[in-house]
């Protein structure tokens, strides 16, 4: 795992791409390498995983290409089987760049694993770029004055100049919580969404899909869904572990972590405590710990951290991000850094298998009339409203509403005019753009939930949380194979359409391998007491409030009560406009 850089066209500064992944040293601290020539530069900073000899460094070369690289392939070593050939280091580093040289663009389709990678071809003058299926691995794009600079995070090509923000990308957080790909805060800088690859030639960019799984119903025997889901996870699982170095487990006290957990023999694991006790979910993971006999580490974590948790979020992101359940996740990964180098997670199987709330809130879903006229009798930024807004609708309008902090009908009442006006486009746009009303709404939702909040909200989060401590996540429920057997499990076989418990293929394979009573917890997630802790820091949001409302953000609200989410999305955008000194007044 590493962070990676490069620029490519005429009139590159010497020395340009040595700033650009100073910006990332914390992503790799083990090594750090830059490469030079005339109209091209690549850097990168390695973490160290697979070959900890200097026969792993990058930039690496292979003829006429150069290549930076950050991620795990985890069938590598089959592939260098396959395509022979003579190799100085046993990185997978060097496969991917024999793979390259014999499947050209298309080597993308032969890999197993994570990763987003960058290689230049010198004698064609070519640079092509790539991001795994899922986007497990983050990479993002600027163009500027006739020359193209990728980078694992933002921070690097904020470092080649000031970009002008995107005020849709402000609207758009209120509505994910997260800013969705290909947008980023700048309206100069974008995001490669997943399973796509970027070509730069001659000043010209092309962006292809190169992943499209077929969303079906095929498989409809529960019992064939639970062999077929346990033969794909024993072949997964240990593929996973392929490391030189330490490797353990984030154990929380739900169903992914716990399974990932069971495929593995005896690792470290690693949970973190809260100090609210309906929300704690370090007792439910000390039991899988100890039905496993695990390593087990934990620590605990209060309300007196907030101020620190707000105060981390601007650089740990580099752009606005509303998921207070970033600073659990920055915590367990420190804890998990004094002991290994990687973990394994549970991060895809809510989605995968429909286990979120909303999932169930939206199937079986009635629309009544009554609501929406009682909806409109009561402040619009209540939470009452909020309960009877997501009650008014059904179909995608529905999922909509319960996707995001803030819906249409809030918005309208927050948001200042000069916002609201910024952009005609549907605030919806993104989950819109992968709903299909020619399947099952349970299979659209899975299908949604894949190509949109997955990578840019759950694994964003991992990825920034984790790396700032240099330490590699692997969430091997987003395997590629895993997510291809998801998609052709039927909607009876994920959720029930009464509304009752999803993740159902899942449960009934591992409810005998739990201990007793494990899946009868209530999903509480790994989210902040938010609200709860606000208590007793007031002044945080009153001066967050003041200060968005100064900036034309959003209005003065009266007779609001806000959830714990929505207080978390504007006190992230208030402190990263503070940060980066942005007073926006339209």
């Amino acid at each position: 795992m590493c962070g990676i850089v490069g620029i490519v066209g005429g009139g590159i500064e010497p020395g340009t791409a040595e700033r650009m992944v100073a910006m990332l040293r914390h992503r790799g601290p083990d090594d750090v390498g830059v490469w030079e020539d005339e109209g091209a530069q690549l850097g990168q900073s390695r973490l160290s995983i697979v070959d900890l000899s200097s026969a792993g460094h990058q930039p690496m070369e292979l003829g006429d290409l150069v290549l930076v690289y950050n991620g795990e392939t985890y069938n590598h070593e089959a592939l260098r089987t396959e395509l022979g050939g003579s190799y100085i280091s046993t990185t997978d580093t060097e496969t991917i760049l024999h793979l390259y040289r014999e499947h050209g663009d298309g080597c993308v389709r032969h890999l197993t694993g994570m990763f987003a990678f960058a290689i230049w071809d010198r004698r064609r003058r070519r640079l092509f770029v790539a991001r795994d299926r899922l986007g497990i691995k983050p990479l993002h794009y600027r163009i500027d004055n006739g020359r193209l600079a990728f980078a694992s995070e933002l921070k690097a090509l904020v470092e080649l100049g000031p970009p002008a923000i995107d005020r849709t990308a402000i609207r758009d957080l209120f509505t994910y919580r997260h800013i969705p790909a290909p947008k980023t805060v700048y309206s100069g800088i974008r995001k490669l969404p997943p399973a796509h690859t970027l070509v730069w030639c001659d000043g010209r960019l092309e962006i292809e899909r190169y992943w499209r799984p077929e969303v079906t119903s095929q498989i409809s025997d529960p019992r064939e869904a639970e062999e077929g889901l346990d033969a794909v996870l024993r072949t997964v699982m240990p593929e996973h572990l392929m490391s030189d170095v330490p490797v353990g487990v984030f154990l929380s006290g739900g169903l992914d972590s716990a399974a990932v957990t069971a495929y593995l023999e005896t690792p470290r694991t690693f949970t973190l405590g809260i100090d609210v006790k309906h929300r704690d979910e370090a007792p439910a993971a000390r039991l899988v710990a100890e039905m496993y006999g695990t390593d087990h580490f934990e620590e605990r974590v209060g309300g007196t951290q907030l101020e620190p948790a707000l105060a981390l979020m601007p650089r740990l992101f580099d752009e606005p991000f509303g998921d207070s359940a970033a600073w659990s996740n920055w915590a367990v990964a420190r804890m998990a850094k004094k002991h290994v180098t990687v973990v394994l997670s549970g991060e895809g199987g809510d989605e995968l298998f429909l286990g979120y709330q909303r999932h169930q809130k939206q199937t079986g879903a009635v629309l009544n009339p009554l609501l929406r006229s009682a909806g409109a009798l009561v402040p619009r930024l209540s939470l009452t409203a909020r309960s009877l807004q997501r009650k008014m609708f059904t179909g995608f309008e529905r999922y909509a509403v319960l996707v995001g902090p803030f819906n249409q009908v809030q918005q309208q009442a927050l948001l200042h005019p000069e916002l609201l006006d910024a952009s005609d486009e549907d605030p919806a746009w993104n989950l819109r753009a992968f709903w299909r009303d020619d399947l099952d709404p349970r299979k659209s939702m899975q299908w949604v939930d894949i190509n949109t909040t997955l990578h840019d909200g759950i694994l964003t989060k991992v990825d920034r949380t984790s790396m700032a401590h240099s330490l590699e996540v692997r969430p091997p429920l987003l395997d590629h194979r895993v997510v291809e057997f998801a998609l052709r499990l039927a909607p009876d076989l994920l959720r029930s359409s009464d509304g009752g418990p999803g993740k159902l293929v899942l449960r009934r394979l591992m409810e005998p391998k739990l201990p007793p009573g494990h899946l009868d917890r209530p999903k509480s997630g790994f989210n902040l007491p938010i609200r709860r802790w606000i208590k007793s820091q007031p002044e945080l949001l009153a001066g967050a409030l003041h200060r968005l409302a100064d900036a034309r953000i959003i209005r003065r609200p009266r007779f609001a009560k806000f959830s714990s989410e929505q207080v978390w999305t504007m006190l992230v955008l208030d402190r990263w406009m503070t940060e980066n000194g942005i007073a926006w007044r339209g």
